[in-house]
């Protein structure tokens, strides 16, 4: 019997238990994977910790990952039996085989190991939409990107750069700071030690910036607001320190007209078409060379507790890997 890391009851990460589970049974259009490498995020924090609420208790938490094709039902044209492949958004990925509906499925190409490809699915669509179809910014622009040495970060700086546009990344140590230069930042602010807003200010002289991409939340979204030039967009979409308080929107105008968005990476891929274009626009970049894939920690899927506490800490850099 297969195994998998189930949550009974809201809590912190030592409501995260390893147990036998049984196998799905397969239905009309799902594949059944055998899964070779886990990604983490911290979107399963969320819904361990009830920020987000999960449609039901017992939860298996967990949103990307790549395996291998075992099995498939009735009307799958998406996939083979053997096929090496990788999702993102698919709750229920900390486990070693499961069942998925093959539409959601991407084929993996070579010269991408399982390993890259669960570490970058999730955080990289991301990474692709924010840059190209939700900030868009031009280039020559300069942009300010949050958690710069996080999953997402390495991913989108990378790519910002190949497009040409200046980042500014805000990062909570020296050695974070080191990876977002290494990783397309061409100024790195630590929050630790520095106002990001004078920083950027200095930076841009005055300016602003074009677009802030804000995973953090609660702690950076008001100020990060004083760091946009007149209709530059914030874009909003996590909250690591916590979720951003309620405001006044009369707020964006007072301070230039600006836009504000809360996007999420499933109203990008909604449709098969959009979602293998996004993932070929990842799977090109990385192919490219132009984005490396940075795989900070691995850990075994049975000790994702404490991958947990490690990512609430921020005492990560790059992806993390789980290994069923």
């Amino acid at each position: 019997m297969p195994k998998a890391i189930v949550v009974h009851e809201i809590g912190g990460p030592e409501k995260l238990t390893w147990e036998d589970v049984p196998d799905a049974p397969l239905g009309r259009g799902e594949a059944r994977i055998r899964q070779t490498a886990i990604g983490l995020n911290f979107i399963d924090v969320y819904f361990r910790t009830g920020v987000y609420k999960a449609p039901s208790l017992p939860l298996v938490p967990g949103q990307e990952a790549a395996g291998v094709v075992e099995e498939i039902g009735p009307d799958v044209s998406e996939v083979k039996v053997g096929d090496r492949v990788a999702y993102a958004g698919i709750p229920g990925a900390y486990a070693q085989s499961r069942v998925v509906p093959a539409a959601r499925l991407v084929p993996v190409p070579d010269g991408i190991s399982d390993q890259q490809a669960a570490a970058m699915m999730l955080k990289g669509m991301t990474a692709q939409y924010l840059l190209l179809r939700c900030g868009r910014p031009r280039r020559g622009d300069t942009i300010l990107f949050h958690a710069a040495a996080g999953g997402v970060g390495v991913i989108a700086c990378q790519w910002a750069k190949h497009l040409g546009v200046e980042v500014i990344g805000t990062v909570g140590s020296p050695e974070k700071a080191r990876l977002a230069f290494e990783r397309g930042c061409a100024h790195v602010i630590n929050y630790n030690k520095e106002n990001f807003v004078h920083q950027v200010n200095e930076i841009t002289r005055s300016t602003g910036v074009a677009v802030v991409y804000d995973s953090v939340g609660k702690t950076t979204f008001r100020a990060s607001l004083d760091c946009l030039r007149p209709r530059g967009m914030m874009v909003s979409f996590g909250q690591s320190s916590g979720v951003v308080p309620p405001f006044d929107i009369l707020i964006l105008s007072i301070k230039g007209s600006l836009f504000l968005t809360r996007p999420t990476l499933n109203s990008y891929v909604a449709t098969r078409g959009e979602l293998l274009e996004t993932a070929g626009d990842l799977f090109d970049v990385v192919l490219s060379g132009a984005v490396k894939i940075d795989i900070g920690q691995t850990y075994p899927l049975r000790d994702v507790a404490q991958a947990h506490v490690a990512l609430e800490a921020r005492a990560t850099s790059g992806s993390t890997v789980l290994a069923p």
